[in-house]
């Protein structure tokens, strides 16, 4: 019998170095032993400076864009011993969830470091559990918008030297030029510093391109005060009357019931306002709007980044043509086209089970089609009436609004689900 040959060691697990402004000195001995053993360290260009001489593994700069190229870098690199450098804590908006999400979490090793926020907190006597934080590494600065509201604090994770002014200029034009910012520039480092003023009229020149924003947020008085929950008013909309107005949306949004991490499909999106405050419901929600007219699509677009969900997925399309390929989703809002050939099927069967969805109309023909469907497949079939107290020569009378007919339904565990293709188109209501 042939001896079976010995089993080969598996390589070894890459190791997530965390390392601050202060560098080298700042590391603790774990974490410099794992650098001077390691035969190539990955890292920003920044960080592999911070490492002294005596560190002799071949220093590999992370390449643009990053995220793409993490699988490619760690197969050249196989069987090595790799390190790799971070900025702060890797976990917290760093390489490593790029790396557990390509390894597995079982197969790398993480060495934290201090983040910036912990330092910031540090320095401003802040709780950390009560200051909100929100990064504008590689996203818009528009999604700043969504966590502003009176006294609240935040930490803003900056993208570069140029992130302060962006972040002044939109509390200004979100009406909170009142607000206190503090700009914290190498954290941690011996050339640490702050630099502080007011969002109108912010006076410093673009610094230390390594920093953090703290704001503590102030409304201006005339500004548009704009809640936590669903049922913004509808001031806070541009729209050409293509609006599910603020009560009927707050029930909708109710009806819809989103959690974190939910996928919403708005069809016949109008003006996007109710997968604006789907989003705004959480940092987590997506949601995709469909939109067959061009010029309301832009309109979307536009209040999604005024109120602070730029990461809004604007779809310019005819349902159900152009729900083919969509994400699956969790939730399904139809407020316009519901007569549409196929419509209602489409967005049924894209479903999975447990996925809910919600429908208004204003149409005696739309509401004959939701009340056969209920007696269908149940649910709940309900009729939304509001009215507003208006002037009737010197007295006040109640003016009544169209009432809308809402089906809300939660698809059975069981049922299959048939992805979308596309169909016949008619006539759209919205």
């Amino acid at each position: 019998m042939i001896p079976a040959e010995p089993a080969l060691p598996p390589p070894p697990a890459p190791t997530v170095v965390g390392i601050g402004a202060d560098g080298w000195e700042g590391l603790p001995e774990s974490s410099r032993a794992v650098l001077l053993d390691a035969q190539a360290v990955i890292g920003g260009a920044r960080q592999l400076d911070l490492l002294p001489p005596v560190c002799t593994g071949r220093r590999v700069p992370w390449p643009s864009p990053l995220r793409p190229a993490v699988a490619g870098l760690l197969d050249a690199h196989r069987g090595l011993r790799v390190a790799v450098l971070a900025s702060g804590d890797p976990m917290f908006y760093g390489i490593g969830r790029a790396l557990c999400e390509e390894l597995g979490a079982g197969n790398l090793r993480v060495l934290p470091h201090p983040s910036s926020v912990s330092y910031a907190c540090a320095r401003l006597g802040w709780p950390l559990e009560d200051t909100e934080v929100v990064t504008l590494v590689g996203r818009p600065p528009a999604r700043l918008a969504a966590a502003l509201h009176d006294g609240r604090r935040l930490l803003v994770l900056s993208a570069g030297a140029g992130t302060p002014g962006d972040v002044a200029a939109l509390l200004c034009a979100h009406g909170f030029g009142p607000s206190r910012m503090r700009v914290l520039e190498r954290l941690g480092g011996e050339a640490e510093a702050v630099v502080t003023g007011t969002a109108d009229g912010w006076p410093h020149p673009p610094g230390d391109p390594l920093n953090v924003i703290a704001v503590e947020c102030r409304r201006a008085p005339d500004a548009l005060r704009l809640g936590a929950v669903p049922g913004l008013p509808d001031l806070a909309y541009e729209h050409d009357g293509q609006l599910t107005k603020r009560h009927v949306r707050a029930a909708t949004l109710g009806a819809l019931a989103p959690a974190p991490g939910e996928l919403l499909w708005d069809i016949g999106g109008g003006s996007g306002s109710i997968a604006v405050e789907w989003m705004r419901t959480h940092p987590s929600c997506r949601a995709v709007t469909v939109e067959r007219d061009p010029v309301r699509a832009e309109r979307i677009t536009r209040n999604a980044d005024r109120l602070g969900v730029p990461a809004l997925r604007v779809v310019t399309g005819r349902a159900p043509e152009a729900l083919a390929g969509l994400p699956v989703p969790d939730a399904v809002f139809i407020g316009g086209g519901l007569t549409v050939p196929g419509l209602l099927d489409a967005c049924w069967d894209a479903l999975p089970p447990g996925g809910r969805l919600v429908a208004n109309t204003v149409t005696l023909e739309s509401e004959a089609l939701l009340a056969e469907r209920y007696r269908r497949h149940g649910g709940e079939l309900v009729r939304l009436a509001v009215a507003h107290a208006v002037p009737v020569g010197g007295f006040t009378g109640w003016r009544q609004a169209m009432p809308v007919t809402q089906w809300s339904v939660c698809k059975p565990v069981g049922t299959p689900r048939i992805p979308p293709s596309p169909s016949s188109s008619g006539e759209n209501n919205r």
